[in-house]
């Protein structure tokens, strides 16, 4: 059996980022940028104010206090957008808002907390240090200066540096289109009631849903009854026209395993056994240049294979560097066995006791119990050399709390 490590290795392949596209600020959210970013002008672009109060020459202001106040003259207002007034008089004072332009001759800015606020003459009860509650120009990012990197990922953050350096359009790694085909007679939709041996197509609801929480687009195909001819048909049709494809189910030992019966006759895909719980059964390859990769039937065998290996190809295909969902280190709260020789993937619940993070196996571990999986906010990645996991004992988790 292949170890999950190499199967990863092989599923990533050689895939890249995919081709760089211009799009607007609002339209990069969650993306990755494709280029470096330069800035055009300062930021701050000007020396301005970071309170609203009174603009100040220090040495008029020197030794105010509550107990001996000082009083200026107010020669007007400036507000933020307005240009900077002409230079301040000295043994006067400007008064002026936040983000305003400091007028020339100004070394400190008064807050009106410590002034009675009055617009003809101002009474000032503390003396400021010079340069306070001024910004000044460039003191954040000068003028062309590297601000971001390519492979930067693009969030709120982000965006605010990207506006603020005047780019109203970006380059970014283009979003993957990714077909999730599901497969099988035995399938109805959610709405459905289903009939005699047949089950609700919950799997490409999940994986659909996953892929977008991954960053890309997910078109859901099917279900796909079991006819190889019309399945063939499907896979080539979704290959023209996609980035990757994700098939679920089909692909054990079975004598009706359709998804494996088709690839096999197509070409390009290996079927493996892969030595890990859940999801054992494992295939990847290609439908004509696109790649696939086939996950197991069971819900969950689905939802962690897809974890293990889909997750961090459609990362790779953004842009991302980082491929894997954060691991953390937690404290097995309950005691619970693991397959010897495969690397188990145990859903658990992540808790916080006493300055600990816990972690407490959820529900059974079979591959179709979907509650479980639905409560879990972490999967623990027990070691193929484990057999058994004692209370008390440290596991490495990943993290499922986050998106993207």
């Amino acid at each position: 059996m292949r170890s999950v490590e190499e199967h990863q290795l092989i599923v990533l392949g050689d895939a890249q980022a995919l081709p760089a596209q211009q799009v607007s600020l609002l339209e990069a959210d969650g993306l990755v940028l494709a280029d470096s970013v330069t800035a055009s002008w300062p930021l701050p672009s000007f020396d301005n104010s970071s309170m609203d109060g009174y603009a100040v020459r220090v040495s008029d202001v020197s030794g105010a206090s509550d107990g001996s106040a000082i009083r200026l003259p107010v020669r007007g207002d400036i507000a933020a957008g307005q240009e900077a007034a002409e230079r301040l008089v000295p043994g006067t004072a400007v008064r002026i808002m936040t983000g305003a332009p400091i007028p020339e001759g100004t070394d400190a800015v008064v807050p009106v907390e410590w002034t009675d606020g009055a617009t003809d003459e101002v009474t000032i009860t503390r003396a400021p240090d010079p340069g306070a509650h001024i910004r000044r120009r460039g003191e954040d990012v000068a003028a062309g200066e590297l601000v971001l990197e390519p492979g930067t990922p693009i969030n709120a953050r982000v965006i605010a540096m990207l506006a603020a350096v005047g780019l109203a359009t970006i380059p970014v790694h283009r979003r993957p289109r990714v077909s999730v085909i599901s497969t099988g007679d035995e399938l109805v939709d959610p709405g459905v009631e289903p009939g005699p041996g047949q089950i609700v197509d919950s799997n490409s609801y999940m994986l659909t849903a996953a892929v977008r929480e991954a960053g890309a687009e997910a078109v859901r195909v099917g279900p796909v009854r079991d006819d190889e001819d019309e399945l063939e048909r499907m896979l080539l049709e979704e290959a023209a026209r996609s980035d990757l494809i994700i098939t679920s189910g089909g692909v054990s030992m079975g004598a009706y395993d359709t998804v494996k019966a088709v690839l096999t006759r197509l070409g390009g895909v290996e079927f493996v056994k892969v030595a890990m719980q859940p999801g054992m059964p494992q295939g990847a390859g290609v439908v004509g240049s696109t790649p696939i990769v086939t996950l197991p039937g069971n819900p969950v065998s689905s939802f962690v294979s897809f974890e293990a290996f889909v997750r961090p190809l459609i990362r790779r295909m953004l842009g991302h560097s980082d491929l894997q969902r954060p691991q953390l280190h937690a404290i097995c709260a309950r005691e619970f066995t693991s397959p010897h020789g495969k690397t188990q993937f145990a859903r658990v619940r992540l808790q916080t006791r006493d300055g600990l993070l816990m972690a407490e196996p959820e529900g059974g571990q079979g591959s179709h119990i979907i509650g479980g999986l639905s409560r879990a906010d972490g999967l623990a990645i027990v070691p193929e050399q484990v057999s058994r996991v004692a209370q008390g004992d440290e596991l490495m988790v990943m993290d499922l709390r986050g998106g993207g």
